[in-house]
């Protein structure tokens, strides 16, 4: 601090060119092989094919270890392995039972959440804060709230009964890995089924991990297998004629995929994809917090959210003032190193996700959008993007009608509530939403005319295992969380 002294008073003058200094969270307490195996009937045991892949860390690209590659023959033990523990096991077993099973996982991840949050943030990118603070005590809650469901299944459908379906195939995406397993095992052992996992394969380590969780809580084995590889291995998992449930989470297009496969079987699915949210600041929003909640919906999480608040529609008569704002804080964001504390926005999954991002820039600035990004420095190893705004788009706009998964914002304005649910509702998506305003008719007026799955009023990005989640349109079909999210592993027979 350097002070200036006139003869009258006394001017401070503060030094704002200053940083934080390094907060690295501990790697020491982590336990990481050099290579894992796939985890089938209960233990770990090599792929048929003896093939493994790599598995890096996005933020300097350094190999974190080798993961097995599972072929056709190895998703068939893991599926007869399935079906083996539901017919002799799992399905016999006492509800109440299941549900100490399903607890005492949610008990030790809650012991071991460090170690867990820290491999989120090496293996996906993301800032520890949010794995540590949001990823990892939801995934546990949602273990913890579907133990107590084990053994009420029968009165969540009264006047009816309520079997399992048997084997579910999972397959889930990298921008959430732990937390995504979480949402889908839980309730399928709740429902009394059991389950085949495949995790993404740029981010299998929590998965693999969590597998060691079950082993440790003693679950019987095959009552849930997982089991790593790329497109190929989630195919075969799809196609296997030994599921009855598949269970998806990933894009649009392989969702499309996945229905035409299952078309004339008698495999139920849900399939949580695609989405493109619109954010709606009206002029008599709280704008500093409407501003914070923009930020958090889409660059605290790297935009790698299908729910990322991607679109930002601002009234007019407020447009300048909240666009000076949003660009002010997104200059405070701390681009880096994810298992600093201080990191805000993390590394993007993978360099084939960053072409895509860069891509879509490059798409942006060619259809007359004004690009701005921070002036923040990035690390020259590894995968980064600084956050980004587009002004000056069209609703035809690809990056507006596209999903980019990646921290870029469109920001369109708008003077009507009419005018504002036109264009937030014409676009291909309808998973989430939000809306900030001072005035509740006016929430229950907008939240009412979205078609979207999920509408937060006055925050955003706010998950609650009781609650559930999911779609319209090219966003999917079914709901995970809550009872919602019990029920597509139920085959509901009315008395």
């Amino acid at each position: 601090m350097a002070k200036t002294k006139s003869k009258k008073n006394v001017a401070i003058k503060f030094d704002t060119d200053w940083k934080y200094d390094p907060a690295p969270e501990s790697k020491d307490h982590i336990r990481l092989q050099e290579s894992y195996d796939l985890f089938i009937n209960g233990e770990f045991s090599k792929p048929s094919s003896g093939k493994y892949f790599e598995t890096i860390n996005p933020a300097n690209e350094k190999k974190l270890a080798m993961v097995a590659d599972a072929n056709e023959k190895d998703v068939d033990r893991a599926v007869t392995s399935a079906r083996t523990a539901y017919d002799k096991t799992w399905s016999k077993m006492p509800a109440k039972e299941r549900g100490k099973y399903i607890y005492r996982i949610a008990r030790i991840m809650q012991e071991r959440a460090r170690e867990l949050a820290v491999i989120e943030s090496m293996d996906g990118g993301k800032a520890i804060r949010e794995s540590r603070d949001v990823d990892v005590p939801l995934a546990a809650a949602h273990f913890f709230y579907y133990a107590g469901w084990a053994d009420k299944v029968k009165y969540a459908v009264p006047g009816a009964s309520a079997k399992p379906l048997g084997v579910a195939g999972q397959i889930i995406p990298w921008n959430f890995p732990l937390l995504m397993a979480a949402w889908k095992i839980a309730p399928a052992l709740a429902a009394g089924n059991t389950v085949v996992l495949k995790p993404a394969e740029t981010t299998p380590l929590t998965a693999l991990k969590l597998a060691e969780i079950i082993r440790d809580a003693d679950l019987p084995p095959g009552v849930v297998n997982i089991i790593t590889g790329a497109g190929a291995t989630g195919a075969a998992l799809v196609n296997h004629p030994g599921i009855d449930k598949i269970a998806f989470t990933g894009s649009t297009d392989v969702g499309k995929i996945i229905q035409k496969a299952i078309a004339g079987t008698n495999k139920k699915y849900t399939l949580e994809l695609g989405g493109k949210a619109a954010n709606i600041i009206f002029e008599d929003a709280a704008i500093d917090q409407a501003v914070e909640g923009i930020i958090n919906g889409i660059f605290f999480n790297q935009g790698h959210v299908c729910c990322a608040g991607s679109r930002l529609f601002i009234q007019e008569s407020v447009a300048k003032k909240v666009i000076r704002k949003l660009k002010d804080r997104m200059e405070t964001l701390i681009v880096g190193d994810p298992l600093d504390k201080n990191t805000d926005i993390g590394a993007i999954n993978s360099k084939m996700q960053l072409d895509k991002i860069k891509q879509y820039l490059k798409i942006g600035v060619n259809e007359g959008g004004e690009m701005f990004q921070t002036s923040c420095s990035v690390p020259s190893k590894g995968f980064w993007c600084k956050p980004t705004l587009f002004t000056n788009v069209s609703q035809s706009s690809r990056i507006v009608q596209e999903e980019i998964f990646g921290p870029v914002l469109a920001i369109q304005t708008f003077r009507t509530v009419e005018e504002v649910i036109e264009k937030a509702n014409n676009i291909p998506y309808g998973l989430s939403g939000g809306v900030w305003t001072d005035k509740g008719s006016k929430i229950f007026k907008v939240t009412s005319a979205l078609r979207a799955g999920v509408v937060w009023a006055n925050t955003y990005n706010k998950f609650d295992p009781t609650s559930p989640f999911g779609g319209y349109k090219e966003s999917g079909v079914g709901r995970e969380g809550g009872l919602h999210g019990l029920m597509p592993y139920l085959e509901v027979e009315h008395n």
